[in-house]
């Protein structure tokens, strides 16, 4: 008799294991009748108190004269990327092949991996928002830091900058972007998870983004990965500069992928939910340059000589 209520206790254990090893966005959680964890039940790191992604407030960041320009290393390769939807996003992996220094980050990071995040709702699809603002998707691209460049065994597991990521918000524009065409003509070859395809032309990771010289300006500080285990050893960087994306670009993106395999719920709102900033600072790079690039007194002159002159005639 008492073998009976163990094995019950044991029945009803399982689908609980089940669940908690199954993380998925609260659209899902909704969905499926809350047969997975949604983000307010995450485990691991992700209750901890450095989490991202959060609202980055733009009068309150301060200008870090170490947060310089960039090094991209392989970012001009053009290359037929494997594209992958692994059941939260569609991935494009990068597999090392380019590289970033400088930025004020403390070595070489390789780029591993790029994914985004969505919405159907225009101003409902970035991780990230500006003073408030939300965008229509965001992209990040991953970057692990080279090996080698940590100081020591126990500094490289306590390490709040092991990956270093570059985020890029979406909005809308009113033209295709040509740029962006190859990745959003794949999603169709990799509706459920799981599923892998090469893009059918190649491009380069600069054809994704907004122009070279656009990319100075931009938001750094400390946080998470913003997916389940949430681990706290991100540098983060949030451009400035927005890429855009006809409205039709966008929305294939929820209208080709799916969470599921039975192709029963569509990938959207892939979105974790704001995290507080606590304590943490927000750094920007150095502000654009002055409007008077002279002295003053150097401007002043020849100013005042020209006044000088229309006032003596």
């Amino acid at each position: 008799m008492r073998l009976l209520p163990a094995l019950l206790a044991l029945a009803a254990a399982r689908p609980l294991a089940s669940a908690e090893s199954h993380w998925c966005y609260e659209i899902q959680a909704k969905a499926s009748n809350y047969t997975c964890l949604g983000p307010s039940q995450w485990g691991e790191d992700c209750q901890k108190n450095r989490q991202s992604p959060i609202n980055i407030v733009t009068t309150k960041a301060q200008v870090d004269p170490d947060l310089g320009h960039f090094s991209f290393s392989g970012y001009d390769k053009k290359q037929k990327w494997k594209v992958q939807n692994n059941g939260h996003s569609v991935m494009v992996l990068l597999e090392g092949e380019a590289s970033i220094t400088g930025g004020g980050l403390p070595g070489q990071y390789r780029a591993t991996q790029l994914h985004l995040h969505w919405s159907e709702v225009p101003d409902g699809g970035s991780e990230h928002t500006i003073d408030g603002r939300r965008f229509a998707m965001e992209m990040h691209i991953v970057h692990e830091k080279a090996k080698g460049t940590s100081r020591n065994e126990k500094e490289a597991q306590d390490a709040k900058d092991e990956t270093a990521v570059l985020a890029f918000l979406v909005e809308v524009g009113s033209e295709e972007n040509d740029g962006f065409q190859p990745l959003v003509e794949a999603l169709s070859s990799v509706p459920r998870p799981k599923m892998n395809t090469m893009m059918k032309e190649s491009i380069s990771l600069f054809d994704l983004l907004p122009k070279k010289e656009k990319l100075r300006h931009y938001y750094r500080y400390l946080g998470s990965l913003t997916t389940p285990g949430c681990q706290e050893m991100v540098v983060w960087t949030v451009f400035q500069e927005r890429i855009q994306l006809h409205r039709d670009q966008i929305l294939t993106f929820s209208k080709k992928l799916y969470y599921d395999k039975e192709q029963t719920l569509r990938m959207t709102d892939n979105v974790r939910p704001l995290q507080d900033q606590g304590q943490r600072l927000v750094f920007k790079s150095q502000a654009p340059g002055q409007l008077l690039p002279l002295p003053l007194p150097a401007l002043l002159v020849p100013m005042l000589t020209c006044l000088t002159a229309g006032f003596l005639r």
